[in-house]
């Protein structure tokens, strides 16, 4: 398997292994090239109808939670476009489930060469680490994996049934209220899968970064034209290496590109159904469920903040490097040696042209910029909601009312 030749990925496997339960990947088992063909196929089929499986059970729930939602309008007396935004919402479970399978059938050996290609880079980094002492002593992978992602997982996992289970309402039966609740928070983990590829690509850069400061380090007393040379054969190095970081990242957003914008879709459509039917429930004068719609929105809002966080902080890293390749640039070895001075050029050039850009293959970025538009467009559409039917429920009341006195 590529995690036997990665520690990285090794550190990792166990999310995965919990990502593939819950039908978000395949088996990293399924990418172990040592293992013979037929227990592979094996585990591929067993996989392929465990999928087929949930994607029935997702159909399902979505029919259900349509019906309900159906006679929760009629009941309500709420028929206007409150009945069109909860089936789509309700059905967006169906098409996050369908497109899912998709990206993992059509990309599965993309998502191979991208586990190959992580394990790769991390040997060539740690053996051009090793002429500079290797890497040096910070918080490891395994503990700021642990703080992130699996921290989240049990909170996501633990608190998002508190707060969606009540808020379905009457109309649901608690048996399809619980399989919902699992469709829910299985759609949800796309997002710390994300997460997870993001720290890698981030534990990558930070190497290469600590590589660099090293040679800077090496520089600032070094005279010797042999050792000028090696070191700029390491700068060389360096920059091809998170060269190869950068078209690494290119091969995630392919990988992701549908999976995380249909996310982002749904949970915005999400908080606004929720916004809606919380609006409707004041003025029928009904306080049940208003914190756990609250809680519902603040969960859905902070799954999508995570991934766009940690992509924020391994941009952050990435363009750490300009200014490291500025201060070399600045020492007296770099000013007495012509190729290193090429060098650094080349290098600073590179580093203005590959920006690091976590995208949804290209349809928008991943970052805390983003997050700031998604929140803001998300207030702008609740508030224009809220007018619209400011008046419009007002008037039902109202009129209510007038029948119910005479």
């Amino acid at each position: 398997m590529v995690a036997k030749k990665s520690r990285l990925l090794a550190t990792a496997l166990p999310y995965l292994q919990i990502f593939s339960v819950f039908v978000q990947t395949p088996p990293p088992q399924s990418f172990d090239s040592t293992t013979r063909k037929g227990p592979r196929r094996f585990l591929m089929a067993g996989f392929v109808c465990y999928a087929v499986s949930i994607i029935v059970l997702v159909f399902s729930v979505s029919y259900i939670n349509i019906i309900a939602i159906n006679e929760e309008v009629l009941d309500y007396n709420v028929a206007d476009f409150t009945r069109v935004m909860g089936c789509i919402q309700k059905s967006l479970y169906s098409v996050i489930a369908i497109a899912n399978q998709l990206n993992m059938l059509f990309n599965y050996r993309r998502l191979g060469g991208i586990y190959e290609d992580i394990a790769n880079q991390e040997k060539d980094i740690d053996d051009a680490s090793q002429c500079f002492g290797g890497q040096g002593q910070r918080y490891s992978f395994r503990f700021r994996l642990a703080c992130t992602v699996g921290l989240w997982l049990i909170l996501l996992v633990g608190v998002m049934p508190r707060f969606t289970l009540l808020s379905m309402g009457p109309y649901v039966s608690w048996p399809s209220k619980i399989l919902t609740e699992l469709v829910i928070v299985m759609q949800q983990l796309k997002s710390l899968e994300y997460c997870v590829f993001v720290l890698l690509v981030h534990e990558l850069v930070l190497r290469l970064r600590h590589t660099l400061l090293q040679l800077q380090v090496e520089l600032q007393d070094c005279n010797h034209q042999d050792m000028l040379q090696a070191l700029c054969v390491a700068l060389k190095r360096n920059q091809l290496l998170i060269g190869r970081v950068w078209r690494l990242e290119g091969e995630l957003a392919s990988y992701f590109a549908l999976p995380m914008t249909l996310l982002f879709i749904y949970n915005g459509l999400t908080i606004l159904h929720v916004v809606n039917w919380a609006y409707i429930n004041t003025f029928l004068d009904e306080n049940c469920c208003r914190y756990d719609r609250f809680g519902t929105c603040l969960l859905l809002l902070i799954n999508l903040l995570m991934a766009c966080l940690l992509s924020q902080r391994c941009i952050d890293a990435y363009n750490s490097f300009p200014r490291i390749l500025h201060q070399i640039r600045s020492l007296s070895a770099s000013s007495d040696f012509p190729l290193l001075i090429r060098g650094l050029r080349e290098y600073s050039l590179q580093m203005q042209h590959l920006k690091l850009r976590f995208t949804c293959g290209g349809f928008f970025d991943i970052n805390l910029k983003y997050f700031g538009g998604v929140l803001i467009t998300i207030l702008g559409y609740s508030i224009i909601l809220i007018q619209f039917k400011l008046q419009g429920i007002a008037e039902t009341k109202f009129k209510s009312s007038s029948n119910s006195s005479v």
